[in-house]
């Protein structure tokens, strides 16, 4: 898990998404909005934290309003950061 900390601190837009994700499900419009992120950077980074088993898309069959939560594994790293 340490490992996956420090991952999320070396990037500010990882930081902040997890930390709008906190509890909450959004799309990647609200993310943008409320982590101050141009749109294009959120899909990047929705990517990454993804691929690393952060955060996952609960609707992933539609094309528009996707909706994006932390998974366990994320929610245990937003409250060690």
């Amino acid at each position: 898990m340490d490992d996956e900390v420090k991952y999320v601190r070396r990037s500010q837009y990882r930081l902040r998404v997890m930390r709008s994700l906190e509890g909450e499900v959004k799309m990647p419009s609200e993310i943008a909005v409320d982590a101050e992120i141009f749109q294009n950077h959120i899909s990047n980074t929705l990517g990454q934290l993804r691929n690393h088993g952060l955060v996952e898309c609960i609707n992933p069959e539609v094309k528009r309003g996707r909706l994006y939560r932390l998974t366990p594994e994320g929610e245990k790293i937003i409250k060690s950061l």
